[in-house]
């Protein structure tokens, strides 16, 4: 893994020689009746363009200007609002249109033809392998990676050690991701599923209006969005395994371009980067997409990275769930190891399904 600092975790990040040279290239600009010479600026940064995306990209550019005020007053950067296949498309399963990397297709393609320098990601949503000559540069600190439930009747009582009692008798679902799907149903074969997309807000405007009775979304966006009270149930992991990637924003940027990977490394958080490199060696190594039923969730405790990976079923009638610990500097190799495990242990038909046109 490299670039993993572990040893310097709890180490005050300081501004990296790139971070000083952008500032000190803003600060010529503002007193040049000329255009400098050297990296044009402003940087720009390309985002998806729904109100998650853009929250995460400002939260993205506070951290970077932080250690370099001047950055945010010269306005060394710009952001780049980007329109996706995945957004644009509500009414099909990412499975079925091309999966989760339509959600950074046309930011890519911005990024490899130079017309934009960075691009800020949900990591969740950024494919395991990424387009030649693009890196995953960056990944911040993780908010909360577990999954909420929405009620539409609010006044059910619930019991946080039997969530998914709260559910009346085939209760509809609004959901777009078949690992949420499965995990439910291997719990509660009665419910049901509708396909509900959409950003936050759509989602929630659509349970409130009665197109199903519950929905379920990353606690993470929420809290961006300072929606948390929006909240009914909170699943723990135990009941509910995360999605891999899920509460890190990840920035990606040429390979190429090396003062800038530099500059991403004074706000690298070295814990997501370990955590986010073992569940996505998971997701990879079983070929995992928007029709694959999997979950991986990593943490580090004591030192030491603990690794949970799932697959299921899409119906939920089966689901296998496995564990892995070891050193953090070992996470890709856990991520793979963990994933052969599961196939192993897993019925080559489940497979075959998810294969399946």
């Amino acid at each position: 893994m490299n670039g993993l600092k572990l040893p310097f975790m709890n180490a005050p990040v300081l501004p990296s020689d790139a971070l000083q040279r952008v500032a000190a290239e803003a600060v010529r600009r503002s007193h040049a009746a000329e255009p400098p010479t050297g990296r044009k600026l402003p940087l720009r940064v390309g985002s998806r363009a729904s109100p998650l995306a853009l929250v995460q990209t400002r939260n993205f550019l506070t951290r970077l200007t932080r250690f370099c005020p001047v950055l945010r007053d010269m306005g060394a950067f710009q952001e780049y609002q980007i329109s996706t296949e995945g957004d644009r498309n509500q009414v099909q399963r990412l499975a079925e249109i091309g999966g989760k990397g339509l959600f950074a297709k046309e930011i890519h393609e911005a990024l490899v033809a130079g017309r934009i320098d960075f691009a800020v990601h949900s990591l969740k949503d950024l494919e395991t392998n990424l387009p030649p000559g693009l890196v995953l540069a960056c990944t911040l600190k993780r908010e909360d990676a577990r999954d909420a439930l929405i009620l539409r009747d609010r006044t059910v009582k619930i019991d946080p050690e039997r969530p998914y009692d709260c559910l009346p008798e085939g209760a509809l679902i609004g959901c777009a991701s078949v690992r949420r799907q499965a995990q439910m149903l291997h719990v509660r074969p009665d419910l049901r599923f509708g396909l509900l997309r959409g950003n936050v807000q759509t989602r929630l405007d659509k349970l409130r209006a009665g197109a199903c009775d519950a929905t379920l979304l990353a606690l993470a966006g929420l809290r961006r969005l300072g929606m948390e009270d929006r909240v009914d149930v909170v699943f723990e992991p135990h009941q509910m395994l995360p999605a891999s990637g899920q509460g890190i924003v990840g920035v990606t940027v040429r390979e190429s371009d090396l003062e800038l990977r530099e500059l991403l490394s004074a706000i690298e958080d070295p814990e997501a980067r370990a955590v986010s490199t073992a569940e996505r060696a998971l997701l990879a190594e079983l070929d995992g997409s928007c029709r694959t039923p999997i979950g991986g969730y990593a943490r580090i405790e004591k030192g030491m990275l603990k690794l949970t990976g799932m697959i299921a079923s899409e119906d939920g009638t089966f689901l296998l769930q496995r564990h892995i610990e070891g050193a953090p500097l070992e996470a890709a190799r856990m991520g793979t190891e963990l994933a052969d495990e599961l196939r192993r242990d897993t019925p080559s038909n489940i497979f075959e399904d998810m294969r399946r046109p």
